[in-house]
């Protein structure tokens, strides 16, 4: 596949307008409350989720890395329009938000031995240490995105809930939960946690506890960076349904021959990713990491909504 092919807004100006909504979607019988059934499945594609029944045992691992020159460049344009903070962290969201938009696949996850879509609700999780001190405790918020979201409202969205999740004595409704179940004795405990188990499997797990686990959503993003270190292969977790890990590590300088033969200093960002090979197949998943590389590189697309956005298979 060319790579110009992975370019469906690239025409796109400012004046661009945000697709108009499509009808709202009505629940049928085998529909979970955070996603729809996938009913067009492949028969070997549906036998291959009873195969591989957990998410680590079907994940895939990628490496990859990009130059952050237009980034960097693009960060100190959103800092000069007023957007306080406006990191590397608020482009990746920004790019993966715009990749759902476009590759809708990768916005699918697999409980129950049955695949299922989300459709316009991207959830990201992100782990948030309330200081940089090595007694700080940490929290996880859960970000609610929408196809046609662009880099200032995603920046918007993750700022405020971050903001909320540091605010001194500020406990999450996930610590709220977290800390609940951690006062159940042992033996209870476990039998509580094969409970939950046994009724997400069967999609009869409260919306109020969908919405507060960590272990259910489309993406969990987490930065190395931040600490200095290369990218870890985060693992996936068998309860829940997060179909994908990613995590970035700080930048790195590395000294290329430029056509001329001279040396130059480019700056590169390392990330990897570790994601469940069943909810699509190796040429799908590239050609969403491919587009993902081409936001990357040319950030000033997601200041704009996306022309279209494409829907998941029925």
């Amino acid at each position: 596949m060319e790579e110009n092919e992975l370019h469906p807004e690239a025409e796109q100006t400012a004046a661009s307008k945000a697709p108009e909504p499509e009808k709202p979607y009505k629940r049928r019988f085998g529909d979970r409350k955070d996603g729809r059934l996938i009913r067009s499945l492949p028969a070997m594609n549906r036998v291959a989720l009873y195969i591989m029944p957990n998410r680590n045992g079907s994940s895939v691992y990628f490496h990859d890395s990009f130059e952050i020159t237009e980034v960097e460049n693009y960060i100190r344009k959103k800092r000069k329009q007023g957007l306080k903070g406006f990191g590397i962290m608020h482009v990746l969201l920004a790019a993966y938000v715009r990749v759902v938009s476009q590759r809708p696949g990768v916005n699918r996850f697999l409980s129950g031995q049955k695949l299922f879509a989300r459709d316009n609700d991207i959830q990201i999780l992100l782990t948030v240490k309330r200081e940089m001190t090595l007694e700080a405790e940490e929290t996880i918020v859960k970000m609610h995105f929408s196809p046609t979201d662009t880099a200032d409202i995603v920046y918007e969205k993750l700022n405020k809930l971050l903001e909320e999740s540091r605010e001194e004595n500020a406990d999450s409704d996930f610590d709220k939960t977290a800390g609940f179940i951690a006062h159940i004795p042992g033996v209870l405990l476990k039998f509580s946690i094969w409970f939950l188990k046994l009724i997400d499997y069967f999609g009869l797990l409260p919306k109020s506890l969908l919405e507060v686990s960590p272990f259910h959503g489309s993406f969990f993003i987490t930065s190395m960076g931040s600490l200095g270190i290369p990218p870890v292969y985060h693992h996936l977790y068998d309860f829940g349904n997060v179909p994908a890990f990613m995590s970035f590590g700080a930048k790195r300088k590395e000294t290329e021959l430029k056509p001329d033969g001279t040396p130059a200093t480019k700056k590169y960002v390392d990330y990897t990713v570790v994601c469940d090979e069943r909810i699509c197949d190796g040429f799908y998943y590239a050609s969403a990491f491919k587009l993902m590389r081409s936001y990357i590189r040319n950030p000033h697309q997601l200041d704009v909504p996306p022309e279209t956005v494409m829907r998941d298979i029925d």
